[in-house]
């Protein structure tokens, strides 16, 4: 195997693997259009895309359509719901796993050098993929409005999750390339300026087309108190924390240094944004607190809505200890990447980093504007 790999090349490799498991997926879904595209592929990856981007709580294959369950009957096919199942996790992971091993050879293939800057210059990316997902939360709201999706399907599944993680990995490829070119034909000095200013455009444009939906529509609202508080208790939470680890254990952020300020940012986004719109949306104006979106976040709030009594929970509210777990996390993973580690393997250590990052920033993000904009 390694000589065969050897001979053609990781890369052309990867390609024709990926190509190969593509063309037998859909040879398989047209041969057996029932075992495989309706019983398999339907009901545990497409139908609850479906389902997400109705808002509905279950879709239904009926008379070779997918209807809301409300209209389908008894006798009728598979069922799905938003979210994920073992089944589903069974096509992600592998999938995940091979879309890693490309992003390593995309890397090496760019011969991409100055890994910091890179990792700051796709900030905004990060911030970009919450923002996107949020666009499909209006998505759903504007349906429940109107009964019109304003982004109809297929298009609009590529902001649900998973797809959307292959639509902002798209648009990031091609900022990327563009963005190693210019630097490689002298055009600027370094490819992360107009990396970073690729990401900024993209998120700017559209939190911009959320507010323009806030300003216009009467299914979103814009709440800006919440957003500054936000902003302001994460940033405030991180300092804290930041110098915490300066004056006690300044050893935890000899490998990461700046970036571990980063890190234990994009958490403490997440962790607020999730405090806030959980238990304290309402004081911002909503008609009502947010619903968690994680099976994390729920089972916190309700493990501390059961250990804690009743009057402490009303002045507390039971989301606190998801942002203690938050930035826990956040310093036990820039503790992990020590000097050592960077100096090993620079390249791979950015490239989790920037993983972190991006798993604690995007959902942060998206529950963040989710709430600014009441969708």
């Amino acid at each position: 195997m390694n000589e065969f790999i050897e001979r053609y090349g990781p890369a052309r490799v990867w390609a024709v693997t990926v190509a190969l498991l593509a063309a037998i997926v859909t040879l398989a879904a047209i041969a057996f259009p029932q075992r495989v595209y309706v019983d398999l592929i339907w009901q545990y990856y497409w139908g609850p895309v479906v389902a997400d981007a109705h808002g509905w709580r279950e879709v239904a294959w009926a008379g070779g359509e997918q209807v809301h369950i409300d209209e389908a009957g008894p006798d009728d096919g598979p069922t799905a719901s938003p979210g994920y199942t073992f089944v589903s996790y069974a096509g992600y992971i592998p999938t995940l796993i091979l879309f890693l091993a490309g992003i390593v050879l995309l890397v090496r293939r760019l011969n991409i050098e100055r890994y910091r800057a890179g990792f700051y210059a796709l900030f905004p990316f990060m911030l970009f993929g919450g923002a996107l997902r949020v666009v499909e939360d209006a998505n759903v709201a504007a349906y429940r409005d109107t009964g019109e999706l304003a982004i109809e399907l297929p298009w609009s599944g590529f902001l649900i999750s998973p797809l959307i993680y292959f639509t902002v990995f798209l648009v990031t490829f091609v900022a990327v390339v563009a963005s190693v070119w210019l630097d490689r034909n002298g055009h600027v000095s370094g490819y992360e300026y107009p990396l970073a200013g690729i990401g900024t455009v993209l998120l700017a444009a559209t939190v911009g087309y959320l507010g323009w939906l806030a300003a216009t529509e009467p299914y979103a609202t814009f709440y800006p108190l919440l957003l500054t508080t936000t902003l302001v208790g994460a940033t405030a939470a991180t300092v804290v924390v930041w110098f915490a680890i300066g004056r006690l254990a300044p050893q935890i952020n000899s490998g990461t240094m700046f970036m571990g300020f980063v890190v234990i940012w994009a958490h403490a986004v997440d962790g607020v944004a999730n405090v806030i719109g959980l238990d304290w949306a309402v004081a911002f104006g909503h008609s009502r607190n947010l619903v968690p979106k994680h099976p994390v976040n729920e089972a916190i709030v309700n493990v501390t809505g059961s250990m804690l009594p009743a009057s402490v929970v009303d002045v507390t509210g039971a989301a606190w200890p998801f942002l203690l777990v938050k930035l826990a996390a956040a310093v036990a993973v820039i503790w992990v990447f020590n000097e050592e580690v960077f100096e090993e393997s620079p390249r791979y250590a950015v490239l989790l980093m920037i993983t972190v990052v991006a798993v604690g920033l995007g959902p942060g993000t998206r529950d963040m504007l989710r709430a600014t904009f009441g969708v």
